[in-house]
Formats: C-alpha cells, structure tokens, sequence
C-alpha cells in the first residue's frame, strides 16, 4: 500500500523523493518542481523500465487525480511510491 503527502510535506522532504509529473508535457514546460522528471501518465506504461525501484518517487499532476492513478500502477509494479494530494494546483514551492 502506498502512502499520500500533501504538498508541503513533500515540499519539507523533498530531497526524500524523485518527483515524477505526471502531467502532460506543455503544462510540465510552463511549471514544475526543480529537478522533477516528467512522464506523462498516457505514456507511463511504456517507460516503467526508466524507473528504479530502488528509488523513492512522489508522484504529481496537476489537482491529484492523475497521480493517484499513477501512484497505483505503480505501487502494483513494486515502485516506492507516494501520491501528493492536491498537486501542483496547491504547490508553492520552486
């Protein structure tokens, strides 16, 4: 089972955690998380075999709804893995 964080608790952690966005990558370009890697969640599928699962990952949309579906794929694959609630609607970080 896979945890959830609010976005300023990854904001207090996040040397913790690779982030990954899950947002298309034109909303990905306008605004992100320094240092986030971006894979969009219609392509996540295909790009499993990038990720480690030795790494910690927060997963980030846009409002938390593509990230929870993320979070949970990837949770079954056996990734460390913690959905951010709220997103980056609610991020106010760098």
């Amino acid at each position: 089972m896979f945890l959830s964080i609010t976005t300023k608790e990854l904001e207090e952690n996040l040397d913790a955690y690779t982030v990954l966005d899950v947002r298309d990558a034109d909303d990905f370009s306008v605004r992100h998380i320094k240092g986030a890697t971006n894979i969009p969640i219609s392509e996540l599928e295909g790009h499993v075999s990038t990720l480690s699962k030795e790494k910690p990952y927060a997963v980030i949309c846009y409002a938390g709804g593509r990230s929870l579906r993320a979070t949970e794929f990837l949770d079954n694959q056996g990734f460390q893995v913690t959905n951010v609630l709220g997103g980056m609607n609610e991020w106010h970080g760098n």
